[in-house]
């Protein structure tokens, strides 16, 4: 199973609710923090709803 990192780029400040914590449920609170999460179609639904707000490279 590939795995993706996910960085948080950009603010949670003044975005809507369910954004934030999809953020937090990712491991994000910080930003230019970084998470590595297995590619599965869960995480990468989540990353698909804040995708504005955090950048996503592959591991390899």
């Amino acid at each position: 199973m590939s795995k993706i990192r996910v960085t948080q780029v950009k603010s949670q400040i003044g975005r809507l609710k369910n954004q934030k914590r999809t953020l937090e449920a990712l491991g994000l609170r910080k930003m230019n923090q970084t998470v590595e999460h297995d590619a599965t179609a869960t995480i990468l639904g989540m990353v698909n709803k804040v995708q504005h707000l955090v950048s996503v490279e592959e591991v390899k």
